[in-house]
């Protein structure tokens, strides 16, 4: 029997934050129009049966070793990445808003890629700063001119995405070489269904499993061989890697072999894995290893997890990477406050979706501004994630300013610098007090690009600021997650399941339809474990 009054139980007592966007209830504390019915449906739990059901939960994540690494924590190596049961929920408006926008995002970066490996066109018109490029830790000399199989080079994005207070959805950053996380989006599901089975249904949730069938086909689109005939894999790092949870999940659930290095070998500039029964013949490598390591005949010569001659191969066509080589230089969070400018430019369309103002310290005036307000403003190091390489000046101390900010004076390109955005919240069960609680959310949603263009995964990873204040949902620094319910519109009947056929060819490249807009201003906005191998990309910690 559902309780008339949706603040009754599981949410008595809810108060939303005062100045942020809560994601359930308008700041009348009712529940939102569009969540009426399933908050009146998770409101009816008591809640000594919902703490009961957060501790089935729980244990399901222990059972199912649902886990990430922490390399800096000194208790050990393996943690549950903490699940809140209340879920987060999009409307089918917001997110066909969210999916236009992160369509149109990925397009215009894998553009972007195409020409600074190739013409230049957009540095040469100066719509970026070729220094700024060129520049980058992250651009890879060995991949210019290199045109990938399958003409994709971003196959898998993870788009971190906060909403302001106002409710506008805004991008934070791009995780464009081994964006991970997608394991918990797909394990947080499988948990609400066998705990609040009847929730799921009656919301009206749309699927998110099957994600991997899509990921499969995508790798199978980019094959240098008809998609028939495709042999991909997964390569890894080992066992020690923050993400191999993850990377074991994927290839089991695409029933794809994982692979580590020793198990591959090039000849003749083809890739090979060696099984029981001889060589068999590679097309298609789902990397989860950072491109430094990859190959040390290429890249670093004292890598132990990479393979070698892996590039040669690629750079004959006879192998797709995914993600491909380089794509680093475009989510280095110097390059993220042009890449509105990139959409105009490629796509020759306005950007669906806002970003944060960005100071670059590389700047004269911005760096100026930045270390005159400290105190005021969040900085990240361009090249680090998962929370690291951050000063949160709000709640920073003296010290810790004064550290950044001979950082910044010693390195200016290395730093960037937002002012913070008041994150949107969400009910979060709070074990302790036995009751739902504001805390702090973003959303990281996935796109999958093939042949046919880019697909996104309705909903994504929501990662929750446990601690009561806190700004960083980062799972590295002690942030966990719920599941993303994206609900079904009125016209949303039964999903096509996913191709297993030949891909259709690949759509003509966009016009440059560049528009004058100016480059972003740069003035002020308005006001461990045992020995292991190296890990690979930062972006593996969710």
């Amino acid at each position: 029997m559902l309780l008339e009054t949706p603040g009754a139980g599981l949410f008595a007592g809810y108060a939303p934050l005062p100045g942020a966007y809560d994601e359930l209830f308008g700041p009348d504390g009712a529940p939102r129009p569009e969540f009426l019915r399933t908050a009146t449906l998770l409101g009816a739990l008591a809640p000594n049966e919902f703490a009961r059901a957060q501790q089935l939960a729980e244990l399901a994540l222990l059972n199912q070793g649902v886990t990430f690494s922490v390399y800096a924590d000194q208790r050990g190596a393996e943690k549950i990445f903490p699940l809140c049961l209340i879920p987060r929920m999009l409307s089918a408006a917001d997110w066909a808003h969210m999916e236009r926008g992160l369509e149109q995002r990925v397009r215009a970066l894998g553009l972007f890629l195409d020409d600074v490996y190739g013409d230049q066109r957009i540095l040469k018109d100066e719509r970026v700063p070729r220094d700024l490029v060129l520049g980058s830790g992250q651009y890879l000399k060995q991949a210019h001119g290199l045109r990938p199989p399958g003409g994709v080079r971003i196959h898998i994005a993870g788009v971190d995405i906060i909403r302001d207070p106002a409710g506008t959805f805004r991008v934070l950053e791009d995780n464009l070489r081994t964006p991970s996380g997608v394991s918990y989006v797909l394990e947080n599901r499988l948990i609400s269904k066998r705990v609040l089975p009847h929730l799921l249904d009656k919301a009206r949730v749309q699927r998110v499993d099957h994600y991997p069938a899509r990921l499969a086909e995508t790798l199978r689109s980019v094959s240098p061989v008809s998609p028939g005939g495709t042999s991909a894999v997964v390569l890894t790092p080992g066992p020690y890697n923050s993400a191999y949870f993850e990377h074991s999940f994927l290839a089991r659930t695409m029933g794809l072999e994982l692979v580590q290095a020793p198990d591959l070998f090039v000849d003749q500039d083809q890739v090979f894995v060696r099984t029981t029964r001889g060589p068999r013949r590679v097309h298609v490598i789902y990397r989860r290893i950072d491109e430094a390591f990859l190959d040390p005949e290429a890249f670093r010569p004292d890598s132990l997890l990479g393979v070698r001659g892996l590039m040669r191969a690629y750079a004959a066509g006879n192998v797709a990477l995914a993600n491909a080589p380089g794509n680093g230089v475009a989510d280095d969070k110097a390059v993220y406050p042009f890449v509105p400018e990139m959409i105009r430019y490629y796509l020759g369309e306005e950007p669906i979706l806002e970003q944060v103002p960005t100071y670059l310290c590389m700047r004269d005036d911005d760096r100026r501004y930045v270390l005159e307000h400290l105190h005021e403003l969040v900085v990240k190091a361009v090249d680090e994630a998962g929370g690291y390489g951050m000063l949160m000046g709000p709640q920073s101390t003296a010290a810790q300013r004064e550290e950044f900010r001979a950082r910044i004076e010693a390195t200016p390109r290395r730093y960037i610098a937002q002012h913070r955005v008041e994150l949107s919240t969400g009910p979060t069960w709070d074990p302790a007090a036995r009751v739902a609680v504001p805390r702090r959310l973003d959303l990281r949603p996935y796109v999958l690009t093939g042949r046919d263009g880019p697909w996104v995964l309705p909903g994504g990873l929501t990662r929750v600021a446990l601690v009561a204040g806190s700004y960083v949902v980062n799972s590295s620094q002690g942030g966990g997650s719920k599941d993303t319910w994206v609900l079904k519109g009125p016209g949303d009947g039964a999903e096509r399941p996913p191709s297993v056929g030949a891909p259709r060819p690949a759509p003509g490249a966009a016009s440059n339809g560049a528009s004058s807009a100016p480059t972003p201003s740069s003035r002020p906005p308005p006001s461990r474990p045992p020995p292991s191998p190296p890990p690979s990309d930062p972006t593996e910690a969710p």
